[in-house]
């Protein structure tokens, strides 16, 4: 990737996470009784947040992108890597649930609670996963899917954490939509590059 398609995907990236901070934190927790100082230094610290988690989100990204070609080389064949990125799937959904139920499960909770996040993520990802294949090769469903899951749930640890729905959701929602951009933006950068220096426009597998 050139360096003006990777400041291009940078910023706009950073503002994807500030304006979704902004966003969530507005309509979870607007400070309706608050001076006009304190509901501006409120969404100043949303920005704060949304860009550390944007930046959390760009990280990951690049960090899977080089894991995902040693993993090629490693294993020799898209077929065997993408076994085991299915293995880590079904583990990291697995203990998403299992480790929020045994951290935080409290008598009268429902089971539901801690199974329809998992459950969600894992929709969410065949979705993205699915528009990924149509725009580019059937070869990218599975980095796909794993990156919007696996990854996105390493990225939320430290809000997963604290167990507080105010920030689930605010570190969540910025996380999820800068990893979905990013993941969908790839390809039309690398066709973009591909396509100034050489006639080939075929589009990549991620």
């Amino acid at each position: 990737m050139k360096i003006r398609s990777w400041i291009f995907l940078f910023f706009t990236t950073l503002l994807i996470g500030i304006v979704s901070a902004i966003t969530v934190g507005l309509i979870l927790k607007f400070p309706e009784d608050s001076s006009a100082l304190e509901v501006l230094l409120y969404i100043f610290g949303l920005i704060g947040f949304g860009a550390l988690f944007s930046v959390f989100s760009q990280m990951g990204f690049f960090a899977y992108l080089t894991v995902h070609r040693f993993g090629l080389g490693i294993f020799k064949s898209h077929r065997l890597w993408n076994g085991v990125q299915l293995v880590l799937i079904a583990v990291v959904l697995f203990d998403l649930f299992y480790l929020r139920y045994t951290s935080f499960h409290n008598e009268g909770d429902s089971l539901v609670n801690y199974i329809l996040i998992p459950l969600a993520i894992l929709a969410y990802g065949l979705i993205i996963a699915y528009v990924k294949v149509k725009q580019t090769t059937s070869v990218a469903f599975i980095p796909t899917l794993f990156f919007i899951t696996v990854v996105t749930i390493l990225e939320w640890v430290p809000v997963l954490k604290e167990n507080n729905t105010l920030s689930l959701w605010m570190g969540f929602v910025p996380i999820m939509l800068c990893n979905t951009y990013q993941i969908l933006m790839l390809h039309r950068l690398l066709q973009t590059n591909q396509s100034k220096s050489s006639k080939q426009t075929k589009p990549t597998a991620l």
